[in-house]
């Protein structure tokens, strides 16, 4: 039986502790004696009472017949009821109206929140002693860990360190690490730098405020010398953090710190900075000043920086690291708005100045300008690595085709086709091949389904997703990641499908490339009516719609991104309330786009509308939907001849790009999902200024199979969708 066939909601009982039924044990005698619950266990002793409640659900997480799932529902529906209520009362209630609730919770997973919750009531402090004794009644629980480590934050800032050295467990948190780093100096330890300290100070971003007592006593003490100084100023003014460079110049003294302060104004402000810098002595770091400021603003004004850069390219003696930084950002950044001279610059650039972004720019903007001998001369420039990825491949034989050399281009076409992505499913459109799509089932060995079942910090994850705390949900589903092997995680991945956590799913089989192939789950047809309902009433492809959910939210419907962008389909709110108000929609608040309902009816109708802007055209209209209707407006005017793959790839926005790409190769595996047979990608390609037309009939869809030598077991020949 595979582990999901009758696996409920969640985990409930395997790890019954004495220590996990005491919360509910030691308040049992205070329970009304006239309950239904104390009439039943009148008489019982206690222990013997929840070893019955944790019998009774040991084996709720593992594979059960069906009549025992439903009759287990009721049960861990009271005792969600019941948890809801007694963390309600301790936070909110009388000092013991929460009693009652926690009877019939000796076998709840989430029972460590309840302890938490106690120890936390009213803003309380837990005594070291208190956090020591709930860490060894809940050990290896993310309750306990997250319990420490606010107190061992609590008693940093106190700077209490025998008490943070009693409760000290190696930590990922850079602010607590530091603090350990501490506490050993006020014990009189001294830290190194290579294994103390090095990993906690080189990074380009800021550190924890907590980190700058440690860093000034390693300076103190010759510990955090010049050189590591200045190396992380030039990787912070190199990532365009001036914030960090500057606060790391308050290390530095004298004409250091003066020259450290000059590379952060200059990378803040580079065009008010620079102008001054004629008058500047040639020293190192004035140089550092002036490499790092233009490499900032030849991606905010490459006009400006190359005017700024004549200026001053002989006033300087250049080490050769500046001058390539600086000849590299103007040539790359010219390129990015394809200037006229954008080519002759990046082919001029000395090998040493050369890296992979300045290579696929070059072949970008020979392929703007319909260079076909110039665009193969890029693509033979590549890196070894760019050149074995399907986009480079892909073009390649496009522009070999160009060429007439047809007999060259016909093996890469053919190579690239067995891929499942955007560049594979056009090679075989090119070539008339059907789409290679393999996937994989999940199939589980007995101990990994054992193990699975029996993992308590998953159970947590999968009961905060039935309560709907998506967040406490994704916090315990991380924790326990780490403690599964990659087959259970796998199950676990599978399990969370099964009980419509999609995003959980996606995120974890999309994660490496031997997970690819497990469709059913990175694909899920959630909402199946409402998504083809919707996107049919408004004119547009079911699978397009998916295509759009899957790659802006990845079925997270909490999501909300840094623009402001809500629920699946991330849709900004006033869009949402613009459309919203057009077709009488209820709608009031952003947090209302949270529900997948609602933001699946707004967002395909915008859908619909951004598609009608173009013409029916999906991928225009992906485009627009991501960077908005004003840059692609942009784009078409300036390279609106075209062909659409070509236009694709010449997308400024790497983020537009990509996405484009992405929506469309998650539209033909959505469309098999649906259909078996897709519609072609070359047609959800019309060209620029051409209207998209539909397949009117079977004839004109494609087929898709499993090629005979990636086939396995678990494989037909013909790649039928899972459960289809």
């Amino acid at each position: 039986m595979r582990l999901h066939e009758s696996w409920p909601v969640v985990s409930c009982g395997w790890w019954v502790a004495a220590s996990g039924a005491s919360v509910a044990a030691q308040h049992a005698e205070s329970i009304h004696r006239g309950s239904r619950a104390a009439r039943y266990t009148e008489g019982m002793p206690k222990t013997k009472f929840f070893s019955a409640i944790a019998c009774a659900f040991t084996c709720c997480f593992f594979p059960l017949p069906a009549p025992d799932a439903r009759a287990a529902a009721p049960k861990l529906s009271e005792q969600r009821q019941h948890f809801r209520n007694a963390i309600n009362e301790i936070e909110h209630g009388a000092a013991d109206a929460w009693k009652p609730y926690i009877v019939d919770l000796g076998d709840y997973p989430l029972l460590p929140y309840i302890d938490l919750a106690l120890l936390e009531r009213n803003r309380g402090q837990p005594t070291l002693a208190q956090v020591q004794t709930f860490i060894k009644r809940w050990p290896e629980t993310l309750a306990a860990r997250d319990l420490r480590e606010s107190a061992l934050r609590r008693y940093a800032t106190a700077s209490d360190w025998p008490s943070f050295r009693a409760l000290w467990n190696d930590s990922s948190s850079a602010d607590l690490r530091c603090a350990w780093q501490r506490a050993r100096i006020a014990a009189g330890e001294k830290p190194d730098y290579a294994g103390d300290i090095a990993a906690l100070w080189l990074q380009p971003r800021p550190t924890p405020d907590s980190c700058d007592p440690l860093f000034a006593w390693a300076r103190q003490n010759g510990v955090l010398t010049d050189v590591e100084i200045w190396k992380r100023i030039e990787a912070a003014a190199e990532a365009a953090n001036p914030g960090t460079v500057a606060a790391i110049a308050r290390l530095l003294d004298g004409e250091d710190k003066a020259s450290a302060q000059r590379i952060a104004d200059a990378v803040r402000d580079p065009g008010n900075v620079l102008a001054k810098a004629t008058g500047w002595s040639d020293t190192p770091r004035n140089r550092d000043a002036i490499s790092y400021g233009l490499l900032r603003y030849a991606r905010r004004d490459s006009s400006a920086a190359e005017t700024l850069w004549t200026s001053l390219e002989g006033r300087f003696a250049w080490d050769p690291p500046q001058k390539n930084r600086i000849l590299n950002a103007i040539a790359v950044y010219r390129s990015t708005s394809f200037e006229d001279d954008a080519l002759a610059r990046l082919k001029a650039l000395p090998a040493e100045a050369e890296d992979d972004s300045s290579r696929e720019w070059r072949v970008r903007v020979a392929l703007a300008a319909q260079d076909w001998n110039e665009t193969l001369a890029a693509l033979d420039a590549m890196s070894d690595e760019q050149k074995a990825d399907a986009r480079w491949r892909y073009l390649r034989a496009r522009i070999l085709s160009k060429l007439g050399r047809d007999a060259e281009a016909a093996p890469l076409f053919a190579a690239v086709a067995t891929e499942a992505n955007f560049h594979g499913f056009l090679a075989a459109d090119w070539i008339g091949a059907p789409y290679a799509i393999c996937p994989t089932a999940v199939v589980a060995s007995k101990p990994d389904e054992a193990a699975v079942a029996a993992q308590p910090d998953l159970a947590r994850a999968f009961e905060f997703h039935a309560l709907g705390d998506l967040t406490r949900a994704r916090r315990e589903w991380n924790f326990a990641l780490p403690k599964l092997t990659p087959e259970q995680r796998r199950l676990a991945a599978d399990a969370a499908y099964r009980n419509d956590w999609f995003d959980r799913a996606i995120f974890l089989l999309s994660s490496s490339d031997d997970t690819l192939t497990y469709y059913e789950q990175r694909f899920p047809l959630a909402q199946k009516s409402r998504v083809t309902r919707v996107a049919r009433d408004v004119g547009i492809d079911p699978a397009w719609s998916y295509g759009i959910i899957r790659a802006e939210s990845a079925w997270m419907s909490d999501a909300r991104s840094h623009a402001d962008a809500y629920g699946l389909m991330q849709l900004l709110p006033s869009v949402a309330q613009k459309v919203a108000r057009a077709t009488k929609l209820s709608y009031s608040r952003p947090s209302d786009l949270f529900d997948p309902a609602l933001n699946i009816q707004l967002g395909t109708i915008f859908l619909g509308q951004m598609a009608d802007q173009y013409q029916g055209s999906p991928w225009l209209a992906s485009a627009a939907y991501n960077a908005g209707g004003a840059p692609v407006g942009r784009w078409l005017a300036a390279r609106g001849n075209l062909e659409p793959d070509f236009f694709i790839e010449t997308i400024p926005y790497k983020e537009t790009r990509e996405y484009v790409a992405r929506v469309l190769a998650f539209s033909v595996i959505y469309d098999w999902r649906l259909n078996t047979t897709v519609v072609p990608l070359v047609a959800r390609l019309p060209k620029i200024g051409q209207p998209y037309q539909a397949p009117k009939d079977s004839t004109q869809r494609k087929a898709v199979v499993c090629p005979a030598p990636a086939a396995d077991s678990t494989n037909s020949s013909a790649a039928s969708p899972p459960n289809g």
